[in-house]
This record gives structure tokens, C-alpha cells and sequence, in this order.
């Protein structure tokens, strides 16, 4: 590829006290109606946002997730927001808050990296615009990739020690008959149907269709 078609990285915003940048702030409470309240969080964001001088364009706020929930309508915005560089910097009150897990963590912080924007976690002192927070990235990232490989070597293990016992993997195999599902076809039913409500695969459900027992 040409250096003139070379696609480049956007340099992460400098977010220096006064540098006027643009902030979206992003808060998470588990339980809603009073019992977990975000603007506690919020309240801490905006008074540290106003101290350094930033400009707040934006908060997005998920009440009653749980930190573990694979989609969170707030965040799926601000990620998409990011993609539009409506803002800077993405300011949180704790990690805790904003990765679901360690290695969404890695995911996201990585994605909003590669746009050009900053992240800052408040309680946890980390700004991922200076030299020592991007440092912090790099342990955070080799945390997460140390879990990956040991959610892997259990998952062997126990692969290994069921063998050991005799036990088979795999989905085991239906003891059905090509009547048995031909009388289910004449019923009206559909082979996906057929195949959900025995517990088989829509190819095995095909295959005995054309069987008699």
C-alpha cells in the first residue's frame, strides 16, 4: 500500500487542565428503584470534569444492568457514538463500571484507542492518554489475555478427566427412527420443529426422514 493510502491512527485527545476537551461520561448502577443510584457517580464525574476545564457533551447512563449482561443500551450508544467521534474522552467512575468482564475491558479500551480517544477511570487513577496509563493498559491487557489462557487449560482438564471416567462428549446420539420421525412429518410438523423438540440436529431429522425402521 502507498504511504498516501496508508490508513493512519488518530492520535489520542490531550487532556491536559483547560485543554476544553469533549467528555462523555458513563455510569452503571445493578439494581434500579431507589436502591442503587447513579447520580452518585455522576455527580463525582461532573465535579472532576469542571475542575480540569472539560466540556461534558454527553452522558449515558445503564440503571438496573447487571455488570456481567451481554448488551447494555447505553454503552452499545457511546461505543457507537465513539465510532462518530462525537467526543474525546470517556470518563467512568471505576473499570468496574464499564467492562463486563476483563477482557471486554481489553476489547473496548483497544477499540476506543484506535479512534483517537482517551479514556479516564475517576476512583481507579487511571488516564489512558499519559505514559504511566497507557502502561496500565498494557498490564491490563497481558491480565486478561493470562485469564483467557486459563479459562483454556481448565476447560482441557475437564475435557481430560471426563475421558479418564469413561464419560463420551458431544452431543449424544438420538435413539430415533425414521417412522418415529415420519410420523411426526405426517403430523405437520416442520424438520426444525421436529429437530428442537427432540433435541437433534435438523440434518439428523432429515436423514431419518427418508429411513423406516
Amino acid at each position: 500500500m502507498a504511504d498516501n493510502q496508508r490508513i493512519t491512527r488518530p492520535p489520542v485527545a490531550q487532556l491536559s487542565p483547560g485543554s476544553s476537551a469533549r467528555i462523555a461520561l458513563y455510569a452503571r448502577v445493578s439494581t434500579s428503584g431507589g436502591h442503587q443510584d447513579p447520580e452518585m457517580q455522576l455527580r463525582e464525574l461532573r465535579e472532576y470534569a469542571e475542575r480540569r476545564g472539560w466540556e461534558i457533551t454527553e452522558t449515558y447512563t445503564d440503571a438496573g444492568v447487571s455488570g456481567s449482561k451481554g448488551s447494555r443500551p447505553a454503552l452499545n450508544r457511546l461505543m457507537a457514538d465513539a465510532c462518530r467521534r462525537r467526543f474525546d474522552a470517556v470518563l467512568v467512575w471505576k473499570l468496574d463500571r464499564f467492562g463486563r468482564s476483563l477482557r471486554h475491558l481489553v476489547n473496548a479500551l483497544a477499540e476506543l484507542d484506535a479512534l483517537g480517544i482517551a479514556f479516564v477511570s475517576l476512583r481507579d487513577n487511571l488516564d489512558l492518554s499519559t505514559p504511566s496509563g497507557r502502561l496500565m493498559f498494557q498490564i491490563i491487557g497481558a491480565m486478561a489475555e493470562f485469564e483467557r489462557a486459563l479459562i483454556q487449560e481448565r476447560v482441557r482438564a475437564g475435557l481430560r478427566n471426563a475421558r479418564a471416567k469413561g464419560k463420551r462428549l458431544g452431543r449424544p446420539k438420538a435413539d430415533l427412527t425414521g417412522t418415529q420421525v415420519a410420523a411426526l412429518r405426517a403430523s405437520g410438523a416442520s424438520l426444525r420443529a421436529i429437530a428442537k423438540e427432540l433435541g437433534v440436529g435438523v440434518g439428523t431429522v432429515h436423514r431419518l426422514s427418508h429411513q423406516r425402521s
